[in-house]
């Protein structure tokens, strides 16, 4: 039987008019569903209806209409929960950048709602395999039992009462988790819950937070993703889930139900927002779950692979791959750069995230091929009534040329600042020459960001995330041990900046111990005391272990998840991690707005805004700056330096604050710069002491002790003040 009689019997008792071409994917209007899908190549888009159960194909039609390159067809009385997929004809013809072929089942790019996980299995692949393997000839095996459903989705939801903390940037405190991850493990959580929204909702999760001073959640991937074969052929999965298989929808892994997906994560959101909560998502618009050219077919290939994906020029048939994950996606294509912008402000506006986090942000920016501030996909961000005016956060580099672009991007965004990571983690380490760069890193980057006209918060600073060792992990190794990934430990960063105080792994030693917790501390501390946006992994607060595996990416089981067992031990940090939240909210000369200038204040005092000391207590000399052996620091920042006025029910400033940091092996004597008369300085953090019982104290004396791997923060007081 022809395909063509087949759509003619499967469509017996359905009326299908020629509906809209816009907006694209499925849109219930209180009657009917309205079906618009993008395929420039294409010769026929057939619509494929499934039951309740997701079990049987009950009808297949063809879109009746073609507006440009957009099919469409409304069906009256269709309804939400509908479950669809389509199949596409064309042309099979690599060598053109055409893959067509309506045997294999395809999930709609705009598809809101998914009925369940992908499930790996060869059909998948579009064509018949040789090896060595060869694309030439479609393969005519049907992949519908194995591909998700997509579900037309019901986007009622009450959100009545739902205000968006809008936190500044100033005062943002981003702490990066992922959902599962988050609650797995919690004994407080109730089990129906763990490792869902919900969970991530639940009140210990949301007391815990709060307790530690996080403002703004940045969600690794909720977007449905898919598992590479070459993991599910080993028995793993993509557990981060850089892997989007459909940018619109919910992940089901993170729904008690598949049907309740969506709704679930707008409870996640709403239940945030009501404790002062932002929510930021971690989305990846760089590439597909589809791989490389002879990956599977399961959506953007199927529809149009010559206008998603970015091609060689002198070879159609093959990919240009900057992401170094087989295909890159092509924001030069004006549909692809739509579909991008309008996932965006699906999640923005009527999923009411507060911000996005953009993995491999340049590919967004190759307009049309090197990295651009002035790409288009920025000027409509910039332009957009919802874009822009939610938090943006890229990771600024790829694997292509020129793809390392930290700095390079415009007014309005932040950047995950892989510079400020790398010179405190080697500072902290103990490695020489380190002096210079650490202070343009603490003091917000200005030599990254100002030139492009933005300010300290332009830098997101952190010393771990997802991607590489924890924070525990990291004063614990100095070898990646991802034995577990099945890759004879070949994967991963080989260089970490790490030290493991003198046992590689977990120890008894006592000696040992000590160093690790101050390390940890020392770093913790000056995270937060730093100018620009602090990051905080999520369970490094607890002292998460990946036990020396530093990309976890693969591992859905206890070396990801975090072990709320770890509360109230030897490796608990979160006291000491609330106490740094608490002065950074207290202090406003801890989040400037605008860069320090290294001139006097306007008041007239003669102090500048901020001064870079020695030892002995006098300002920093180019001999100083170039002597690599050095590995002391101190950071005076003036009292006028405060951007924030002072309030009658608040106490008065500090006249000055200073940082003074030891990153070598010997304590070191250092003095304390001249203040005025009738006032006296107090210490108010030391990593030396013991943080559960060290309170802040008054200096008498004209310096201080600073302890080898230490660090201080004092604080200049007068009389009553």
């Amino acid at each position: 039987m022809g395909s063509s009689t087949r759509d003619a019997v499967t469509s017996a008792g359905l009326q299908v008019l020629p509906g809209r071409p816009a907006p694209l994917g499925a849109r219930w209007d209180g009657e009917g569903v309205n079906f618009a899908v993008f395929s420039g190549g294409a010769t026929r888009v057939a619509l494929c209806l499934y039951d309740a159960e997701g079990e049987k194909e009950i009808a297949r039609v063809s879109l009746p209409e073609r507006t440009g390159d957009v099919w469409h067809g409304y069906l009256p009385g269709l309804r939400p929960g509908q479950r669809y997929g389509y199949r596409v004809h064309g042309p099979w013809a690599p060598e053109r950048g055409h893959r067509y072929n309506p045997s294999k089942l395809l999930v709609d790019p705009y598809a809101r709602a998914l009925d369940r996980g992908l499930r790996w299995n060869h059909a998948f692949y579009g064509f018949t395999r040789h090896d060595p393997p060869d694309d030439s000839t479609p393969d005519g095996e049907d992949s519908a039992p194995f591909l998700p459903l997509c579900v037309v989705a019901d986007d009622a939801f009450e959100w009545a009462g739902d205000c968006p903390p809008r936190v500044p940037w100033e005062r943002t405190v981003l702490y990066e988790c992922h959902v599962k991850g988050m609650t797995r493990l919690h004994p407080d959580v109730p089990d129906e819950l763990r490792g869902r929204f919900l969970g991530l909702a639940s009140e210990p999760v949301i007391a815990h937070l709060r307790r530690l001073g996080v403002t703004t959640l940045e969600l690794l991937p909720v977007q449905t993703h898919g598992t590479d074969p070459h993991l599910a052929g080993r028995g793993l999965s993509n557990y981060w889930g850089y892997n989007t298989l459909a940018f619109f929808a919910p992940d089901v892994r993170f729904a008690s139900e598949p049907a309740l997906a969506v709704t679930e994560f707008k409870s996640l959101v709403k239940r945030l927002h009501a404790a002062g909560l932002e929510v930021i998502l971690d989305v990846v618009y760089n590439h597909t779950c589809e791989g490389g050219p002879l990956g599977p077919t399961l959506s953007w290939r199927g529809f149009d692979d010559a206008a998603y994906y970015r091609r060689l020029p002198d070879d159609p048939r093959r990919y240009e791959d900057v992401t170094g994950c087989g295909n890159t996606l092509d924001v030069r294509h004006p549909r692809v750069l739509q579909m991008i912008l309008d996932s965006l402000r699906y999640w923005a506006g009527e999923m009411h995230v507060d911000g996005f986090r953009f993995d491999l942000a340049p590919v967004l920016a190759r307009d049309p091929d090197a990295p651009s501030p002035r790409a288009r996909f920025f000027d409509i961000v910039r332009q957009d009534p919802i874009l822009s005016q939610v938090k943006l956060v890229v990771e600024p580099w790829d694997l292509g040329p020129g793809g390392h672009q930290l700095g390079g991007f415009p007014f309005g965004w932040s950047e995950w600042n892989d510079r400020y990571r790398d010179t405190v983690r080697r500072f902290w380490r103990g490695d020489r020459g380190q002096v210079p760069e650490l202070a343009s890193r603490i003091s917000g980057s200005s030599d990254l960001f100002e030139p492009s006209g933005r300010g300290p918060q332009a830098s997101v600073n952190y010393v771990t995330c997802h991607d590489g060792f924890t924070l525990r992990d990291l004063v614990s190794y100095e070898r990646k041990h991802n034995e577990s990934n099945a890759e004879e430990n070949r994967d991963g960063a080989g260089d970490n900046a790490s030290r493991n105080w003198g046992v590689e792994g977990e120890t008894a030693v006592h000696s040992v111990l000590r160093h690790r917790e101050r390390a940890q501390r020392n770093l913790l501390a000056t995270l937060f005391l730093s100018q620009g946006v602090p990051m905080l992994s999520h369970g490094d607060e607890l002292g998460r272990t990946q036990r020396g595996n530093n990309n976890a990416y693969c591992q859905d089981n206890e070396i990801s998840w975090v072990d709320w067992s770890l509360r109230g031990t030897v490796h608990d940090r979160g006291e000491w991690v609330a106490r740094l939240a608490h002065l950074r909210a207290a202090i406003p000369l801890l989040r400037r707005r605008q860069f320090f200038r290294g001139e006097a204040s306007p008041p007239g005092d003669g102090l500048k805004d901020v001064t870079w000391l020695c030892s002995d207590g006098s300002e920093m000399t180019h001999v100083w700056w170039g002597d690599a052996e050095q590995r002391v620091i101190g950071m005076l920042i003036s009292g006028h330096a405060s951007e924030e006025p002072s309030e009658p029910e608040k106490p008065e400033p500090a006249e000055a604050l200073l940082l003074l940091l030891n990153g070598g092996a010997r304590s070191r004597y250092f003095s304390l710069p001249p203040q005025p008369a009738g006032g006296h300085w107090r210490e108010l953090l030391n990593t030396a002491r013991d943080p559960v019982r060290a309170r802040a104290r008054a200096i008498r004396g004209k310096g201080v002790s600073l302890v080898a791997h230490s660090l201080m923060l004092l604080a200049f007081e007068r009389p009553g003040k």
